[in-house]
């Protein structure tokens, strides 16, 4: 069974079908996305697999571990754990004020370290537990403009690192790092900025993190790992 956080809308919904599609019983998270998030629970039970919506405040310590609890209770067990719920906040160097810079490390820095604390008994009890978390190359690269942001996910990759040495070798704990990844409804310069900056002139699909997150669940040898899908852009 995997738990998805941030599952109702974009690269979190479409990781949750996929791993659906691979045969997983789901745990659809969402903090605010409730009709999506039902969405997502009717689109895996037509695949023929179980699933069900959990709502949490990720900034909330305790609700994580509801969270956690309650998905492991309601599927007697739990194998991954995907840290995908993010934002994504401009802030200017000047205009950076403390309700901005939380916002950013409290979701994407850290809520991934609780939800993976909270998840790691229950993903030793098989032996073969998976956590991943999502960073993106604003952790690598570093933007200007999105300061908070890129140092949480530049967390999320050494968090990664710690987390694998600290949950081995019964859980493999490994991190994705998408470029910029394009879905429909989203504003056409997006695509047309990246072509010009990765090697591979395109953005990215999310059915190409969906291969990804595969490949990290099935790769028994690979741990504290970020694997970096952005067609070159971090070159």
């Amino acid at each position: 069974m995997a738990l998805v956080t941030g599952a109702g809308k974009r690269l979190g919904r479409a990781v949750a079908l996929r791993l659906a599609s691979e045969g997983a019983d789901v745990a659809v998270h969402y903090g605010k996305s409730e009709a999506e998030a039902r969405e997502v629970v009717t689109a895996v039970q037509k695949m023929g697999r179980e699933a069900a919506a959990f709502s949490a405040e990720l900034t909330d310590v305790p609700a994580i571990q509801k969270l956690v609890n309650d998905a492991a209770a309601r599927f007697g067990r739990l194998d991954i754990l995907v840290n995908s719920a993010a934002n994504f906040l401009e802030t200017k160097f000047g205009q950076t004020t403390e309700e901005t810079w939380d916002a950013s490390l409290n979701t994407n820095l850290r809520a991934p370290f609780f939800c993976a604390q909270a998840a790691a008994p229950h993903l030793a009890k098989g032996g073969h537990g998976v956590i991943i978390n999502f960073a993106d190359i604003g952790g690598i690269m570093g933007w200007r403009e999105y300061l908070p942001h890129s140092l949480a996910k530049s967390g999320v990759i050494l968090m990664t690192r710690i987390l694998a040495k600290e949950l081995a070798p019964k859980v493999r704990v490994n991190a994705i790092a998408p470029g910029t990844i394009t879905m429909e409804g989203d504003p056409p310069e997006w695509q047309e900025d990246f072509i010009h900056r990765a090697p591979l002139r395109r953005s990215g699909r999310p059915d190409e993190i969906g291969d990804a997150v595969m490949y990290l669940i099935g790769a028994e040898f690979v741990t504290g790992q970020c694997l970096v899908v952005d067609g070159g852009r971090t070159l």
